[in-house]
């Protein structure tokens, strides 16, 4: 039965929550009620939370785009079914969606941002069904761990489709132990990498990912880029791997440091791909790039049609969801945003509402 309200944490204006009841919407056609399993918290949420960063929807509103959740309503075919829902929603109509390039359709919709005032901090979520990801026969993987694939493992895996990853390529990531980059390393992996190269300044966390992926692993703190550079080609000497060409480079901390580093790794034929946002700009000879016949590519989300890919990955063991996620109570979301935002959280949270 379709409830007539929403239960929903709101961003009533950034730095303030407040828990409040929002009517449901009226459905149309394609439309599915979602009751939300778990919603992950990603950076995202707290650079319009605390940085100002504005959102398409003016506040009030409910944050929150890593969705997973069972459908109760709407189209008959569906409910029943437990589903992802996309951080991004396309058209499905312009050029950009006609042309495989929806991930980035400029009229898309995200909830949390862009799908009126509806988020998934809340107890449910109106989305279109077509869109959704069905998860079947996911075995002992709880459904709300599987929230994070709709933005923290399909960004990453969208990233690998833009470096055209294949088996047996040199990867490099820079911010391996962060909560995207730990599953840009299993990704990587998990496609077929044959040496993945983790750089993080995290030691602990980043030790770590030498079971989930990583090679070898470089901590760059108190390193300059030579030093880097030396430790990175002592790798490949050792493993009998060219140092100087063919390696794909994901950044994925947003970072100037982690941006400057990136940089100065791209070599011949070397391809590097910017996962991570921010703000501060770098500079780069551009000529370096025709020089080294290499390749500097951005990526955006992942289309829809991509997530079961990923879900397979998940659910197959080649990407590990369990270590590096936690749940905790949806009522604890000022707590969580708070740690997170300090740098003080050890895996990525994934709030279950307990309205």
């Amino acid at each position: 039965m379709i409830p007539e309200f929403i239960d929903t944490w709101q961003m009533t204006e950034p730095g303030k929550l407040q828990k409040t009841r929002v009517p449901m919407p009226e459905l149309g056609p394609g439309d599915v009620v979602v009751k939300i399993a778990g919603c992950g918290v990603c950076h995202t949420d707290l650079s319009y939370f605390y940085m100002g960063v504005p959102t398409v929807q003016k506040p009030p509103l409910s944050l929150g785009h890593e969705i997973s959740g069972t459908v109760i309503g709407g189209e008959a075919s569906m409910i029943g079914k437990e589903v992802i829902v996309p951080a991004v929603i396309p058209c499905g109509e312009c050029e950009l969606c006609n042309t495989g390039r929806g991930n980035r359709c400029l009229s898309q919709k995200m909830p949390g941002n862009s799908m009126g005032i509806y988020g998934g901090y809340s107890s449910h979520i109106v989305a279109q069904s077509k869109y959704l990801c069905v998860v079947e026969n996911r075995g002992s993987t709880p459904l709300e761990h599987l929230a994070v694939v709709a933005d923290a493992v399909t960004t990453p895996y969208q990233a690998a489709v833009r470096a055209d990853l294949k088996k047996d390529d040199l990867v490099i990531v820079i911010g391996a132990a962060g909560g995207v980059g730990s599953f840009m390393v299993q990704t990587a992996k998990g496609m077929g990498a044959k040496a993945v190269i983790g750089i993080d300044i995290n030691e602990e966390k980043l030790v770590m990912m030498k079971d989930f992926g990583a090679d070898f692993v470089i901590n760059p703190k108190d390193k300059s880029a030579k030093d880097i550079k030396e430790l990175f080609k002592g790798f490949c000497k050792e493993r009998g791997l060219p140092s100087n060409y063919g390696w794909k480079i994901f950044e994925v901390t947003g970072s100037k440091p982690g941006q400057e580093l990136a940089l100065s790794l791209l070599s011949f034929t070397g391809k590097l791909v910017i996962v991570g946002y921010g703000t501060a700009e770098t500079t780069y000879m551009l000529s370096k790039l025709m020089a080294f016949d290499a390749e500097i590519i951005g990526t955006w989300g992942c289309p829809p049609d991509r997530y079961a890919a990923v879900r397979d990955m998940c659910l197959d063991g080649r990407i590990k969801l369990g270590p590096f996620v936690e749940t905790r109570p949806m009522s604890q979301i000022e707590q969580v945003f708070d740690e997170a935002h300090h740098g003080k959280l050890k895996r990525r949270v994934i709030l279950t509402p307990d309205f």
